[in-house]
């Protein structure tokens, strides 16, 4: 089967493809980003494992004959990839930041430089040939500056990730550092073509002769080839009108380019990365190119680079203390030189310690970028396979020690904190109200219930909407995110708006005053119980939606938040609810069905909703006694016990109250309330294979309440309606 040569790199790709996606699983668990499986999977398939394991098997998979193939399909991937990393690259970014980001990302090129040149003098002649005579010699300038040059990046790509999932994309700091990357990515790379042009160069005047064509061929793309790209993307506003013809012109283009820089002598991939950064960003065009793009790309073509650079990785190499010795200074100092210079120039432009800390740890992620690099320098010849693993070794950890030493500085806690803004006191008692929106179509009945809680006086009640965001991953996201901030697209396009709108629309109508909150989440359920506090929420209100994989309704983010909130939470079950009128409040005297209660009462106060109050009793039992407890409880709570029609109370005999619940929902209820507990078949658990009948059979929307004590611990048992007097025994 691997004979032939298509076949063997189908079979090539799929082997990559899956063995990526499934160590992705396991990043994606461990907060790390894709990156890191992708590396991994690379390193997996070549020499320094499946080679150790099984040789037979990975000589066979990974012959030597279709090593070439392997390696045009993983530069026309990179080429691809490199186009959409300056698309990436909006000069928007720099918009306010422009000192802070310039003095920042210089100072992180400048300092790992000095030291990549430093440390070139100890490692060149140890790890590289310094002798003229022999073959393989490498000149100490190409050394040193490749060096300097290795140690200068910052993985734009895989920052922007980062930041994404970390949801530091929106604040203060996610600005400067996402600015600082796209400055010190423009500028690594003007230098990297630089560098190239030198190596390639067989002296000082061809070197300058190439510098000259490449500046030339900048000044072209910037001042004749732009103008024509402006024009282009201004025949389409949106991706529906981004047809066949248009992608094919800009893709002959970014070949043309590419083929252009790689002539003069500065690399295919200097020339795909310019003609991405040149592209207009009015009208979509530019974010709607990347979004049809950027999934063959990362999926696909990007996994075969990785595997091709596992290939190229051989860490058998490194066979004595003297050569991990090596390796451990080379990781230390791509950290100081990165770390210490963002981090002190941070400081140096007026920001914290903490802050800066936590750009420093940003601007020294690699991945991707630093591979790019590494290979292009063993293509050269000027680093040898030896130094090469090196180096991929330093970039897999300076990049894996991203995520933890950010979650050190920057715990989710604190985020959140942030992100929702505490809110301010306000005078006399205010019902804060957290509406947990997961999708739109729960939204309108979300509104109907808070406009029904919070009245017609909206200085005594806040209401909150949050939208939670899965992490995305495509990197575009954020460029289509920042155009629809920037006003280039409409804003109803983003993903957190389109669930957002139905319920801000039906608010609006029922004039409701509603703050909307989005950001991006890794733990849902953490994220609400955070906000919550941050709000100081009275309640929670949770959207629900079918389980896929468990039967228990109550179970999943809906579990996790109802044990771990710090407020009341409710889970509305909708069932097409438009409007608020009459009330079932099944009752059974627990902690949780007083929670449903003062909900309930809270309704009946501001809106006027007739309230009945189901009491179920078991069969061969006095009623009379239960039914004079159970009303002097509710007088208890309502301050005119003869409210007439606006709260009644049923007192009912069955042996399953869950059933009786659902028999007197048929009589036309607008809502149910009703606490959580196994007595209504609505036990809380994470996990389960019985389902709830109520909840499956009732054709009315439920509202599920869990309370919390602030000041008392929750009681374990249920708190019995208290009994009258003693009452003859029924005969």
């Amino acid at each position: 089967m691997l004979e032939h040569p298509l076949t063997q790199f189908v079979v090539q790709a799929i082997v990559i493809v899956v063995l990526a996606r499934l160590i992705g699983l396991l990043a994606r668990r461990l907060g790390q980003p894709m990156v890191i499986a992708e590396i991994l999977a690379g390193i997996l398939l070549g020499p320094s494992v499946l080679g150790i394991l099984f040789p037979t098997f990975q000589s066979h998979l990974f012959s030597a004959a279709s090593q070439p193939l392997l390696k045009v399909m993983s530069e026309v991937g990179l080429i691809f990839f490199m186009f959409l990393i300056g698309l990436e690259l909006d000069p928007k970014l720099l918009h306010g930041r422009g000192r802070t980001s310039v003095i920042i990302s210089h100072s992180s090129i400048i300092v790992p430089f000095a030291l990549g040149g430093l440390l070139a003098t100890f490692l060149y002649p140890r790890l590289s040939q310094p002798d003229p005579d022999a073959p393989g010699y490498v000149r100490f300038s190409s050394f040193a500056l490749f060096m300097g040059v290795a140690m200068s990046i910052t993985a734009f790509p895989v920052l922007a990730r980062i930041l994404s999932e970390r949801r530091l994309m929106r604040t203060r700091i996610g600005a400067i550092t996402i600015a600082c990357a796209a400055v010190d990515d423009v500028t690594a790379w003007c230098v990297l073509a630089f560098v190239v042009s030198i190596v390639r160069a067989s002296g000082f005047a061809a070197a300058a002769l190439t510098t000259g064509y490449a500046l030339c061929y900048i000044g072209f793309m910037v001042f004749l080839v732009r103008p024509f790209l402006a024009q282009l993307g201004a025949r389409t506003s949106s991706k529906e009108v981004l047809n066949q013809n248009l992608v094919a012109v800009t893709f002959v283009l970014l070949l043309l380019s590419s083929m252009a820089t790689e002539l003069i002598g500065i690399h295919a991939l200097f020339g795909a990365f310019l003609f991405g950064a040149i592209m207009p960003r009015e009208g979509g065009y530019a974010p709607a190119l990347a979004e049809k793009l950027e999934d063959f790309v990362v999926v696909f073509m990007l996994p075969l680079f990785f595997a091709f650079s596992g290939l190229r990785t051989q860490i058998n190499l490194l066979n004595s203390a003297d050569t991990w010795i090596y390796c451990g200074l080379i990781t230390l100092a791509a950290c100081l030189g990165k770390f210490g210079g963002s981090s002190l120039a941070a400081k140096w432009t007026g920001l914290s310690w903490r802050d800066s800390t936590a750009i420093g740890i940003l601007m020294n992620t690699r991945g991707l970028m630093e591979l790019i690099v590494l290979n292009i320098g063993l293509d050269l010849g000027v680093l040898s396979p030896a130094l090469f693993t090196m180096m991929v070794l330093m970039a897999l950890i300076t990049t894996f020690m991203t995520t933890p030493l950010l979650h050190f500085f920057y715990p989710d806690q604190r985020l959140a904190m942030e992100l929702s803004e505490s809110s301010t006191q306000l005078p006399g008692k205010v019902f804060r109200l957290l509406l947990c929106v997961a999708h739109d179509r729960t939204g309108p009945a979300m509104a109907v219930l808070a406009s029904a809680l919070t009245g017609k006086d909206s200085t005594k009640s806040r209401v909150t909407a949050l939208r939670l965001i899965p992490p995305p991953e495509r990197t575009s996201t954020y460029l289509a995110e920042e155009a629809k901030e920037s006003g280039r697209m409409p804003k109803a396009d983003t993903k957190e708006g389109n669930a957002l709108i139905p319920l801000l629309e039906r608010s609006e109508e029922l004039g409701l005053k509603v703050s909307p909150l989005t950001f991006v989440s890794n733990a849902p359920a953490a994220d609400i119980c955070q906000v919550a506090a941050t709000k100081q929420s009275d309640l929670i209100l949770l959207g629900w939606h079918k389980p896929l994989i468990n039967q228990s309704r109550l179970g999943g983010v809906v579990y996790d938040v109802m044990a771990e909130a710090q407020a009341d939470v409710g889970v509305l079950i909708d069932r097409g609810l438009t409007s608020i009128k009459r009330v079932l409040l099944p009752y059974n005297g627990t902690f949780h069905d007083q929670c449903a209660f003062k909900l309930a009462r809270r309704l009946n106060a501001q809106l006027g909703a007739q309230i009945t109050i189901l009491h179920v009793v078991p069969p061969d039992r006095d009623k009379d006694g239960p039914q004079r407890g159970a009303q002097a409880q509710f007088n208890s709570v309502f301050n005119d016990p003869t409210q007439g029609e606006s709260v009644k109370m049923k007192v009912v005999e069955h042996l399953e109250p869950a059933q009786a619940a659902l028999a007197e929902a048929a009589n036309n209820y607008d809502l149910i309330v009703i606490g959580s507990g196994p007595e209504w078949g609505l036990e809380q658990r994470q996990f389960g294979l019985k389902s709830e009948d109520l909840i499956q059979k009732a054709t009315t929307s439920l509202l599920i309440m869990r309370g919390f004590e602030r000041d008392v611990p929750m009681p374990t048992k249920p708190a019995p309606l208290p009994d009258p007097a003693p009452q003859p025994q029924r005969v």
